[in-house]
């Protein structure tokens, strides 16, 4: 039995310095991208409509790995979660608030 780990409800979330970075690498940059291609899509010729589609879809490729990241991040939360509430039953003999 571990006693290492925090209560199920602490959350201690992003440290502070890093959250303008998470946020221009989640939404920012992937914005940026398909901004990108959609100009060279409107201001080019016939030929750059595919490579502006390249490069919108590189952009959409960088949002939705992201959106991936995040969705198995959160998983690894709750599996702790459910561990360290599963060592304070132990103790307690009761099931954390």
């Amino acid at each position: 039995m571990r006693t290492d780990r925090s209560a199920p409800s602490e959350d201690p979330g992003p440290i502070d310095g890093h959250v303008w970075t998470m946020r221009t690498v989640r939404y920012i940059l992937p914005a940026v991208v398909i901004l990108a291609g959609l100009v060279v899509m409107v201001l080019g010729s016939e030929t750059d409509l595919e490579g502006g589609g390249g490069i919108v879809s590189a952009g959409l490729a960088i949002f939705f790995i992201n959106w991936l990241f995040r969705i198995g991040a959160s998983g690894d939360r709750e599996r702790e979660a459910e561990d360290a509430a599963r060592d304070y039953f132990d103790r307690h003999g009761r099931w954390p608030d």
